[in-house]
């Protein structure tokens, strides 16, 4: 048994302060800095939360309660769960696809470059991008250019839009669109104006007469003169007709018979006319052209953003799953594969279960990431539209300097939103804690 000495312990004892001090002194511009950034702003939020919007007047809870039942702040609060939701497992899944596909393909290097690259531009930038790409003119926006491209190949495209019939003329063009001109003789004249001028095919030839004979027959015209006069709803010289456009022949509600004007406007029935058939220029020859997706209207402004979201951060996804990727054992994957496992069989069943933890720490910091997300919102948004795609920062932001002027619910607005975050923070720092134990 060995016996310590009074003097030795004092002495031990000394020395342990000694090592506290000068830790402490390590630690305390740290501690000074988070106190400064962190702790009284957070303090100093609660207590403004209780004070009105002027901060003189003591109103207890009310601006909690405000927040409860407003409507764009609960707006806000369901964009913020649709974010939480959707957001994280996208990114990470993209980023887990990603990943794999760097250990297939040859130039693996300059994806990852190209995958990553988004993370090197502001946020700005990117909405500024994003706010193009989504532009509703199909001329200048790259998602609409596509989605009118592959819909003109599958779908005709209004062979006269904006067209409409001469007033005064007897034609009518129901709501629907459809001009119907009644006929109960064997040949209609339809007279058009408002045909654009890049509309007028280099085919159309000058209007002719109808041909007459059995059957209805009719020329659809355009019923200007160039240079003036004519008269109008009357076939004269220089007027010309409308090829391509579709007439129907209608008895009541039923379509009798269906046919195109040739390239001097003309067409033909064979049926009779009775008193209840009338000739039929469908809407569809006079509807505006295809012009893509509102993609930053109400519908779809929110899922556009998340869309700019994943492109941005898919490639820090994809860098941290292909870090843990490489990692892996690969004695598993060979055994599955002399086994005669498949590769969607390794993928699934090895793969991502080892790969757990990594994905694990990607979303739950993609989670605390969306929870505070603003900028993209409040950049690609258009005013219109961004209550719709309110999110309680973009919220908060607007309540205490946007117009608002009420730092008092935005005070509010921000102790909410920092409740929300601090669980998840918690369970990354515990997911940290059992990694490294």
């Amino acid at each position: 048994m060995s016996l310590r000495s009074p003097r030795s312990g004092r002495a031990s004892g000394v020395a342990l302060r000694r090592h506290r001090g000068l830790a402490l002194l390590f630690v305390l511009p740290a501690l000074l800095l988070l106190g400064a950034l962190v702790v009284y702003p957070i303090g100093y939020s609660v207590a403004r939360s209780l004070f009105d919007a002027s901060g003189h007047r003591f109103v207890g809870l009310d601006n909690y309660g405000t927040a409860f039942t407003d409507h764009a702040t609960l707006t806000a609060v369901r964009n913020n769960a649709i974010w939480v939701a959707v957001a994280p497992a996208l990114v990470t899944a993209v980023g887990l696809v990603f990943a794999v596909l760097t250990e297939k393909i040859r130039w693996a290097t300059a994806f990852k470059l190209l995958v990553f690259m988004p993370m090197a531009i502001s946020f700005l930038a990117a909405g500024i991008i994003f706010r193009t790409v989504y532009d509703a003119d199909p001329h200048r926006g790259v998602l609409n250019a596509a989605a009118v491209a592959v819909h003109d190949t599958f779908d005709d495209r209004p062979t006269y839009p904006g067209a409409h019939p001469r007033p005064g003329t007897g034609l009518d063009q129901a709501q629907g669109g459809d001009v119907t001109a009644p006929t109960s003789t064997r040949v209609v004249l339809l007279p058009l104006v408002g045909v654009q001028p890049g509309a007028l095919p280099a085919t159309a030839l000058t209007a002719q007469e109808p041909a007459g004979g059995d059957g209805v027959s009719g020329t659809v015209f355009l019923d200007f003169v160039p240079g003036g006069g004519g008269h109008p709803g009357r076939l004269e010289a220089g007027k010309k007709g409308l090829p391509g456009i579709t007439v129907q022949l209608r008895d009541g509600g039923r379509t009798v018979g269906t046919t195109t004007t040739a390239a001097d406007g003309t067409f033909r029935f064979g049926a009779a006319p009775s008193a209840t058939t009338s000739v039929v220029m469908p809407a569809a020859n006079f509807a505006a052209p295809y012009r893509g997706i509102d993609w930053l209207g109400p519908a779809f402004i929110t899922p556009a953003i998340i869309g700019a979201y994943i492109w941005i951060w898919a490639g820090f996804a994809m860098v941290i799953i292909a870090g843990g990727l490489a990692n892996l054992p690969r004695e598993t994957i060979e055994a599955a594969r002399i086994d005669g496992a498949g590769e969607w069989q390794i993928f699934r069943r090895i793969t991502v279960p080892q790969l757990a933890p990594v994905l694990g720490v990607v979303f739950i910091t993609m989670v605390i990431n969306v929870m505070k997300i603003f900028d993209l919102v409040y950049i690609i948004a258009p005013g219109p539209v961004q209550q719709d795609a309110s999110v309680l920062a973009l919220r908060l932001y607007l309540v205490s300097f946007g117009g608002g002027n009420d730092q008092g619910l935005g005070s509010a607005l921000s102790i909410l939103l920092l409740l929300l975050v601090v669980p998840v923070m918690l369970l990354n720092v515990r997911r940290f804690r059992g990694s490294r134990t």
